[in-house]
């Protein structure tokens, strides 16, 4: 099961991220989410457990746990919507004199 973590501590790492959720059973892998550019944490991460007890145990346990002085959010991962490309705007039906 995969499970998104927020509004984590900038201090939390990856390592931290799996320990939390190792006292429930096995972590496949725990990931902190880094912005690109400056490689700092972006508050979120993804946890993932093979054992679906004991990842639902631990969202039970742990959503709005304190860690590091923050209440996180724990639930279940929803899959990623696509994004498009094309940030560009349609002005096809705009009064736009352009």
């Amino acid at each position: 099961m995969n499970i998104y973590v927020s509004n984590l501590s900038f201090n939390v790492n990856d390592e931290d991220l799996k320990s939390y959720f190792a006292d429930y059973g096995e972590v496949s892998s725990a990931k902190v989410i880094n912005d690109k550019e400056t490689n700092r944490s972006r508050g979120f991460g993804f946890v993932e457990m093979p054992d679906d007890a004991a990842a639902q145990k631990a969202i039970a346990e742990l959503d709005g746990a304190t860690v590091d002085g923050r209440a996180i959010k724990v639930t279940v991962a929803k899959p990623r919507e696509e994004r498009s490309n094309n940030n560009r705007r349609s002005f096809s039906n705009s009064s736009s004199r352009w």
